[in-house]
């Protein structure tokens, strides 16, 4: 059986690749700025606004939290202890395994974060010059261009191939 490695081609170099990265990069700096904005509106670090944002998918350890942020744990735990402190979140041990906390959102922090969501409009308006199905196309684009990346932004892991059943 060849076990040889595959050859992964280098990603295109081209003057549109290049103009868009570009402006995905001004996108992004956009984002950042009034995300940054939103969240001392609010009295919240973008970290904390993020770890909040984060949390609307459910409970989470707080180890995924960290390296879903690209954090060290120690930095969560005291971001964990700030939005614990203000009545945003809670610390909740594992029903599988009670070594692990889980930070859940609290109503007040679900709210906070829902509202700093809302709150932002910086793509809304350019948005708003695209029509419906310019929209879900771009969405559709931008989650085909995610679908490989993994949790730390590099590549997926690809899945093991299945062997042969006994």
């Amino acid at each position: 059986m060849d076990t040889q490695p595959t050859e992964v081609a280098p990603p295109p170099t081209d003057a549109i690749t290049r103009e868009v990265v570009d402006l995905m990069a001004n996108l992004v700096a956009l984002f950042h700025r009034e995300y940054e904005e939103a969240a001392a509106a609010r009295s919240l670090t973008g970290a904390q606004a993020k770890v909040l944002a984060l949390l609307r998918r459910g409970p989470m350890p707080m180890r995924h939290i960290a390296q879903t942020l690209s954090c060290e744990p120690s930095n969560i735990t005291g971001i964990v202890d700030r939005l614990e402190s203000r009545g945003f979140v809670t610390r909740e041990a594992d029903q599988h395994d009670r070594r692990v906390k889980l930070v859940a959102a609290t109503e007040a922090g679900s709210d906070a974060s829902e509202e700093l969501r809302e709150s932002l409009n910086f793509a809304r308006e350019p948005l708003a010059a695209l029509g419906d199905e310019e929209r879900t196309t771009l969405r559709d684009l931008l989650r085909r261009m995610l679908e490989g990346v993994g949790p730390d932004g590099g590549p997926a892991e690809p899945a093991a191939p299945a062997g042969p059943t006994a």
